[in-house]
């Protein structure tokens, strides 16, 4: 079996309708993005026109990744196209038969002058960034996000990076029994049931009040067995390098005294049983780098609103989810905390909402896509400002004199009544 059918057929089938959906509603906007948006003239330009024309920057890269292969190669691949660009895309390596699919399709179905599939590891991805392009954008790590900004910079290639991040989980002490379990069902199955956590916008960690915490933690644990009572429920691991990483989080034994739940691995399949931490030590590798599969690790604060000072001492996440209807704490996150998104009370869904912006801010990445984001992230706002000969101020031109200067202040300062007064000279 190949990594791709292994890791996450759930996310997949996800990811496709996200992009299906994402394709339609540019199509049906696509003519009002690419008209010419007018901006305001200042009035001592008068008669003028004053527009903002969306062009293509040219000639783009993709670098897609393996978890979600199709959606996140086609998503921006789309947006590109529809921009007027030319793309090369660079599926993952790690997702072979996506990869294969993509190359032996994409000339089947779009014009393959316009759209170019590049296949192959590493060194591929290298070679690639040798070359002068007009965007990159590039999902995956961190640390190879790091590569791709070096090897752009020789070219001063401008680049968008959707990166990983430690995306935290406020829930706050909900008393209806049913939005407990709502808010339960919605984080286990953002957090296990798309990829088994191997996902960007995976929740990363909980955050939760003490005294909530046992009765979170049963809920937790009750959901979960529910939710994989088979094993193909539960996707595996992509390859034994990322399982081993894994499993490394566990063999910390100050880690492995926090499990309260799961925490079994087998090697031989790749995969490791949905594992819930209680307070971990925040020192530890799990708690100090983005975690990316099925292990969940619960904090506990004293008070909910303790959680918006332990969010702001980590590095600006992906995203930021929270269950609760307080409305002033949910103010204060939006206010208080940076991330790139805030979702209250789902988890994962904003991903798919066109009208708004995919991306990261920070150690997560920059740069936004979907929808009219995509459209703009591979265009360039050309500025146009047209004018006529009917009107000629000379003031504007040299020598100088306390007149001229006298009325140019009066043009940056918008004082139009004084301007014309002068103009006429009833004014000095």
């Amino acid at each position: 079996s190949t990594p791709v059918r292994s890791v996450c057929v759930h996310g997949m089938l996800e990811s496709l309708g996200a992009l299906v959906k994402s394709v339609n509603h540019t199509l049906k906007n696509l003519e009002r993005w690419a008209a010419p948006e007018k901006a305001q003239a200042p009035l001592v330009s008068f008669p003028a026109t004053a527009l903002v024309v969306p062009e293509p920057l040219g000639v783009v890269l993709v670098f897609s990744c393996w978890n979600l292969p199709l959606g996140l190669a086609l998503e921006p691949v789309s947006g590109a196209l529809a921009a007027g660009n030319v793309v090369v895309v660079k599926p993952s390596e790690l997702a072979p038969s996506t990869a294969a699919f993509l190359a032996a399709n994409i000339p089947r179905y779009l014009d393959p002058k316009a759209v170019k599939v590049i296949l192959g590891g590493p060194e591929v991805g290298e070679q690639l960034m040798e070359h002068r392009w007009d965007k990159v954008l590039f999902t995956g790590s961190a640390n190879v996000g790091r590569l791709i900004l070096t090897k752009a910079a020789k070219h001063l290639t401008p680049v968008a990076l959707e990166l990983g991040s430690k995306c935290p989980c406020i829930v706050d002490q909900l008393d209806s029994k049913r939005d407990r379990q709502i808010a339960v069902n919605r984080i286990a199955g953002a957090k296990w049931s798309v990829c088994a956590g191997q996902a960007c916008v995976a929740i990363d960690y909980i955050l939760v009040e003490e005294k909530f915490a046992p009765i979170l933690i049963e809920l937790l644990k009750s959901t979960v067995k529910r939710f994989t009572a088979t094993p193909e429920c539960m996707a595996k691991i992509l390859n034994t390098k990322h399982f081993q990483r894994l499993s490394n989080f566990l063999d910390d034994d100050r880690v492995a005294r926090s499990v309260v739940h799961g925490g079994s691995v087998n090697q031989k399949t790749l995969t490791i049983e949905p594992t819930i931490l209680l307070n971990p030590p925040l020192d530890s590798d799990i708690m100090t780098e983005e975690i990316f599969g099925p292990l969940l690790p619960i904090i506990t604060v004293k008070k909910i609103e303790d959680t918006i000072k332990f969010v702001t001492s980590m590095q600006k996440p992906l995203a930021i989810y929270a269950f609760t209807k307080n409305e002033k704490l949910k103010h204060r996150i939006i206010n208080e905390t940076s991330s790139g998104s805030i979702t209250f009370n789902d988890a994962t869904v904003q991903y798919v909402v066109e009208g708004l912006p995919f991306g990261g801010v920070g150690q997560s990445g920059f740069g936004q896509y979907h929808g009219k984001y995509s459209f703009e992230l591979f265009s360039n706002k050309k500025a146009v400002f047209k004018r006529s000969f009917l009107i000629e101020f000379m003031f504007r031109y040299p020598p100088w004199d306390d007149s001229k200067i006298g009325m140019l202040r009066h043009v940056f300062n918008t004082n139009y009544i004084l301007l014309l007064l002068g103009l006429l000279g009833l004014r000095r």
